[in-house]
């Protein structure tokens, strides 16, 4: 559990608020290198970028990234080491409220000709940030139907 006693609020919860900005705005830029730099930014596969994907790991995971079902069947088992074809550890912020975060689960591409590494599912969660505790950013790259 994150333990905040000095009022700043939640490390994670702002970065993945600066995260849900920045892909509501889309921009392109390629800046600083971390998870909160200013700017969606374009790499050399892409020409616009919409989403900056992340990887979450909660405070009881012995640095295992957290994973979620790609899809809606309640039959999925992405827990532990298990973990399937029908499971991600990629994620796209979706929604922010409070200190409660909605994701979308992201898949690789399986078109392997396409410069977009992942494609977008119908599979949500949401979660509470404080039980992050650490994020993991990947390359900002575009994901068709989001936005």
């Amino acid at each position: 559990m994150n333990n905040n006693t000095n009022g700043s609020g939640n490390c994670i919860n702002e970065i993945l608020s600066v995260i849900f900005v920045l892909q509501e705005n889309a921009c392109c830029d390629s800046s600083l290198d971390s998870c909160d730099r200013p700017m969606l930014g374009g790499g050399s596969n892409c020409l616009v970028c919409n989403t900056r994907p992340v990887m979450l790991y909660t405070c009881s995971s012995n640095g295992i990234p957290w994973s979620m079902p790609t899809t809606k069947n309640v039959t999925t088992n992405c827990s532990g080491q298990a973990i399937g074809d029908n499971c991600s550890t990629v994620f796209r912020v979706e929604k922010l409220e409070g200190n409660c975060c909605t994701f979308r689960v992201l898949a690789d591409n399986p078109d392997e000709t396409s410069l977009n590494p992942y494609i977008a599912t119908n599979s949500l969660f949401t979660m509470n940030c404080d039980c992050l505790c650490c994020i993991r950013c990947l390359n900002d790259c575009y994901v068709d139907c989001v936005c």
